[in-house]
């Protein structure tokens, strides 16, 4: 099959899915960081949903899409930068609805828990990377056309969390592989590139099923 991953740097499903003989490629505006930049289109991915693909599995960035983010769009608390925050929400929703419409027999849309449910539709499935060998926690939705919803493959625990406390005094357990995320070597960016990256049992999943 010719598949299409879209906004995928990491080329964590791009690279099992070749495992398996398909011919994939990432998308991203960023180069790749997967080691394979002969299967990556680095590009705007608008012009690429116009080609035939046999299948589109795309990881819409979720910055203004998460319900983590909520809080944020208060324009009485927060004035114009909940106003500029609520604008690009607008244009991330309208991102995410390009792989919706996408003239492709199979898709499937990731994303964290946000607005999505209510601007669109609910998932048709959520997993946890736990459900797939990955001893870490990270809700994760799946919007799917033409494709069956994942089976677990090997659960396993959910792996260590540790406390962190939030700007408010709230105390809040993060999964230790959040928080690693946030060495303050990395700057937003990063840490935002470092947290979206597939887990290899999930990306094995949707090779070895969808594939």
């Amino acid at each position: 099959m010719k598949i299409l991953c879209a906004c995928e740097e990491s080329q964590a499903v791009t690279k099992e899915f070749r495992a398996k003989g398909h011919e994939a490629y990432s998308c991203d505006i960023l180069p790749c960081s997967g080691g394979h930049p002969e299967w990556h289109l680095q590009q705007d991915v608008t012009e690429l949903l116009k080609q035939d693909w046999d299948m589109i599995i795309a990881f819409p960035p979720c910055t203004y899409l998460s319900s983590a983010q909520a809080g944020w769009y208060n324009v009485e608390k927060y004035g114009e930068k909940a106003v500029a925050r609520r604008t690009e929400q607008q244009k991330g929703i309208e991102f995410f609805m390009l792989f919706a419409n996408a003239g492709c027999g199979k898709v499937c849309i990731e994303n964290p828990v946000g607005v999505m449910s209510s601007k669109w539709r609910k998932p048709d499935q959520i997993v946890q990377p736990w459900m797939f060998g990955d001893r870490a926690q990270k809700t994760t939705c799946f919007w799917l056309k033409g494709l069956p919803p994942l089976r677990p493959t090997n659960i396993v625990d959910r792996g260590d969390f540790v406390e962190n406390k939030r700007k408010d005094g709230r105390v809040e357990k993060r999964p230790v592989w959040f928080k690693q995320g946030e060495a303050w070597s990395l700057t937003p960016e990063e840490r935002r590139t470092a947290r979206s990256k597939t887990f290899i049992g999930i990306a094995k999943a949707m090779a070895d099923q969808w594939g």
